[in-house]
């Protein structure tokens, strides 16, 4: 007869844990599972009231009618909600195009892409950076509001990525530039000093994470590096972990000058000589002001050895108490890093 020992607790309290980690984990795959099964089931519903169409608005009432009266302990066959079936069905066209992304967000997510894009390559791209990102619906909408897709997607941006870096790094680093970056947390004063602006948006770091995109790790501000004897320091740093690289930003509260680039340029090279591994790749730098003439900031560009951009910002301070309540906790960010 084997031997009976005794709970070992701190033991116990690990495989406690785990077994809990792992149900949660169950959990969610079996919601995730759900939620994609219940939009392919609206997607198929929809196409079915598109094929039947003409027959007009009585045959959605009565269909909702019916199905709420075969179906009385299930929710979403409203008129409202028949319709949008419909619309979700027209704008997704293939069923290709549904599983490889297009069923995977949430259903209020699906809508608000319906009533707020215009066009099926807004409304995947969306999509993509809802399931990257892990946003919730109303960090959706916020940045529909923004115009992200046109500040990133589809921005006509000034960098030299091309030229410095090798594909599909140059690529990939050209995605994640906006112009404009929207600082809507930070009041729209007339005359902002560079300090004044820095210092509003690490005291709102998280809300600053969620505008520059997912990926990046705040690695301080007015951050020291040493060049010799000489000690200088950079205004904001980060590093993202999908790009493996550092990334600098120089905050200018004025136009952008040609000279702005001879400088971030030293940064560069000081960060890829004295931080950055033989596994990064190298360093990128955005110079961030308050405006810019897109031909001289070409100009400036265009023989500089270094991958830098240069974008405009704007501040607004309309950010909805809704929003504030729901944006990502630092720990959020982090855990998602990791």
């Amino acid at each position: 007869m084997p031997k009976r020992t005794e709970i070992v607790m701190d033991e116990y309290i690990g495989v406690l844990e785990k077994i809990k980690e792992r149900i949660t984990q169950a959990q969610y795959r079996v919601m995730t599972n759900a939620n994609i099964e219940r939009n392919i089931l609206f997607w198929n519903i929809g196409k079915v009231i598109l094929q039947y169409s003409q027959w007009g608005n009585k045959f959605v009432e009565t269909l909702s009618k019916d199905l709420r009266m075969t179906y009385p302990s299930r929710e979403g066959y409203s008129v409202r909600n028949l319709n949008y079936m419909k619309q979700f069905a027209r704008r997704i066209p293939s069923e290709e195009i549904l599983h490889q992304g297009g069923a995977k967000i949430s259903w209020r997510a699906i809508k608000l892409l319906i009533d707020k894009t215009d066009n099926l390559e807004e409304h995947m791209w969306y999509t993509q950076q809802c399931l990257e990102n892990g946003w919730s619906s109303t960090v959706l909408s916020h940045q529909i509001e923004s115009g992200l897709y046109y500040r990133q997607a589809l921005a006509d941006k000034t960098t030299n990525f091309k030229e410095q870096l090798a594909n599909p790094f140059s690529e990939q680093a050209e995605e994640i530039i906006k112009d404009p970056y929207i600082f809507d947390f930070i009041p729209n004063a007339k005359k902002l000093r560079e300090i004044e602006l820095e210092d509003a948006l690490v005291q709102q770091i998280t809300k600053l994470l969620l505008e520059f995109g997912s990926g990046f790790a705040f690695m301080g501000r007015q951050y020291p590096i040493q060049v010799g004897k000489r000690e200088f320091f950079i205004d904001l740093l980060f590093y993202n972990v999908k790009l493996h690289c550092y990334f600098v930003v120089e905050l200018k509260t004025v136009e952008f000058e040609p000279e702005f680039a001879g400088k971030l340029s030293f940064y560069l090279s000081a960060v890829d000589g004295e931080l950055k591994s033989p596994n990064d790749n190298p360093t990128i730098g955005l110079l961030l002001c308050k405006g810019k003439d897109k031909m001289v900031a070409e100009y400036a560009l265009k023989d500089v050895n270094k991958p830098m951009g240069v974008s405009e910002y704007k501040l607004s301070n309309h950010v909805s108490e809704e929003l504030q309540d729901k944006l990502p906790s630092i720990e959020d960010i982090e855990k998602r890093i990791n």
